[in-house]
């Protein structure tokens, strides 16, 4: 499977139907709506939003990053449909992530996750990411697991 990964506006059509998408998948795994600790991510607070279209042009994954401080981004809204799933999309999403932070000036890339999305934590694990300490929003949440990396100028994409 190929892919292009673009830079979208938060509100692109493509990018709100792959949140819905995943905000679906996540209500039937937590078995509620209410999982989310903190503040929903919006056009106002994301410095990012990447969306990886086929070679169709069909929507097939999304991701964002969200400034933290200085020098510390938050991954957002990090979702393959699960038909692309397996294809590399999900690190490829990371990782032009990851570029994009570096170019900002970014060197530390954190997100949450939780117990309802094993697969998930393999994958950021896999990925380089180490558990944290639940931080921001998520502290005292029992559906949080948090993730942090370290970049180089390795994770810059030529």
């Amino acid at each position: 499977m190929t892919w292009t990964i673009e830079p979208r506006p938060w509100d692109d059509p493509a990018g709100v139907a792959l949140r819905a998408a995943q905000r679906a998948e996540l209500d039937a795994r937590y078995g509620t709506g209410d999982h989310e600790p903190g503040t929903p991510p919006s056009a106002a607070d994301i410095d990012l939003f990447l969306v990886a279209v086929d070679a169709d042009g069909t929507p097939i994954g999304c991701g964002a990053l969200r400034r933290l401080d200085a020098t510390t981004a938050e991954v957002k809204r990090m979702f393959v449909a699960p038909a692309a799933r397996g294809s590399g999309a999900s690190t490829a999403i990371l990782r032009a992530l990851e570029s994009a932070a570096l170019d900002r000036g970014w060197t530390t890339i954190r997100l949450e996750t939780g117990p309802a999305q094993p697969d998930a934590m393999r994958f950021y694990q896999r990925e380089g990411y180490h558990e944290i300490p639940l931080f921001g929003a998520y502290v005292g949440s029992r559906l949080s697991v948090c993730y942090e990396r370290a970049l180089t100028l390795s994770n810059r994409l030529p």
